[in-house]
């Protein structure tokens, strides 16, 4: 009644625990080398329904400005980002943001994130350091168990290129590949080329578990230098996150990109402990097509949130509870440089003791303040 759908009030732990989560990475971020940017939390719609980002407007927190342009909430922040640094130098870049997006598609409108953006590195080099930058960040928030899987968008779209499609026909494909319908995938690959583009395409719904896989697949398609390629860069970033100490490596060959920006890898980290996806991200160099350059991009996005309900601080503050009144202030306020790194909370009245591991009270006795452990 009093908020809009998909809004909510936060209070307590989960606001306390986002922001330790957000401070973990930004320490993170700035040990590895990355600079700060923020964009407006308001854009232009065009910004993100253009022909290379195709995000969709109903999905969108938006109005009419004065000018009669249509305005949104940030839904995106890899594509405000490009849109920042379109004008920018041609050199190595390595850039880390934090904020909220906003969506419509999803039982809340706003999401927590933090992610890196990586510019002008070598192939490769953008894909190793976001998953090594994810593999610090896990570690810094204690969490071990999870999962990193690969794919890479070039595989379909490489044996779709194959098949005479319409657009319509282009998108039940795509959207059959993404919900693994191994029969449709075949029927409508079938109805548009032949049996073994077909059953090639069809065949990518199951190529999904460990580096075995690629292994396989790299037997199968012997003769297709340029899928043979593209496994030789999965291959090559799974042995660097497996020797680098990462956890578990899971590879999805027939995996497909959601946005029309995503030109090479993909990847997603999965938390053993809840199935959720804790971060995503890949290759996109197309985003940067539309501002007339040629850019070399990679990066991920944190699901803030997600970690936020896992998160645990390592040594928990003490807490102390001083009970005082308006006279004992300025003894109270030099009392409390006493208790170091610890929380203290000064009340008028009794507090519950199972909220503090130590209560005191201020008393004035024979002239001067005394404190009275209760």
């Amino acid at each position: 009644m009093f908020l809009p759908a998909g809004s909510r009030d936060e209070m307590g732990p989960a606001v306390s625990n986002r922001f330790s989560v957000m401070e973990k990475f930004r320490k993170v971020a700035v040990l590895r080398g990355y600079e700060q940017i923020s964009t407006p939390v308001v854009e232009y719609a065009s910004t993100f329904t253009n022909e290379y980002v195709d995000m969709k407007l109903q999905n969108m927190l938006k109005w009419f400005n004065s000018e009669g342009e249509i305005e949104v909430l940030r839904p995106d922040w890899t594509t405000a980002i490009a849109r920042a640094l379109s004008s920018q130098e041609h050199k190595p870049q390595k850039w880390a943001y934090q904020g909220s997006i906003f969506k419509t598609d999803r039982p809340g409108m706003e999401d927590h994130q933090a992610g890196i953006e990586i510019l002008h590195m070598p192939p490769l080099m953008g894909e190793c350091e976001s998953l090594l930058m994810a593999h610090s960040f896990l570690k810094s928030l204690g969490i071990t168990e999870y999962v990193i899987e690969l794919g890479h968008t070039e595989l379909y779209e490489s044996l779709v290129q194959e098949l005479d499609l319409k657009t319509e026909d282009a998108e039940r494909l795509r959207q059959a590949m993404h919900d693994k319908k191994q029969d449709e995938v075949y029927e409508i690959a079938f109805n548009h080329g032949d049996k073994e583009a077909a059953k090639e395409l069809a065949a990518l719904v199951d190529a999904y578990g460990g580096i075995e896989v690629i292994n396989e697949y790299e037997e199968r398609w012997k003769d297709k230098k340029n899928l043979i390629d593209m496994l030789a860069q999965m291959k090559k970033v799974a042995q660097i996150l497996t020797e680098s100490g990462s956890s578990d490596i899971l590879v999805d060959l027939g995996r497909v990109k959601n946005l029309p920006y995503y030109s090479g890898m993909l990847y997603r980290g999965f938390l053993k402990k809840t199935r959720a996806v804790c971060f995503s991200g890949g290759r996109y160099d197309k985003l940067y097509d539309r501002y007339g350059g040629a850019v070399s991009a990679a990066g991920l996005a944190f699901d803030v949130d997600v970690l936020a309900e896992l998160y645990k601080d390592e040594a928990p503050l003490e807490r102390i509870c001083i009970i005082a009144d308006s006279n004992s202030l300025v003894f109270v306020e030099k009392l409390r440089q006493s208790y170091k790194n610890s929380i203290v909370d000064v009340r008028t009245k009794a507090a519950d003791p199972d909220q503090y591991d130590k209560i005191v009270e201020i008393k004035f006795i024979d002239g001067k303040y005394e404190v009275l452990e209760k």
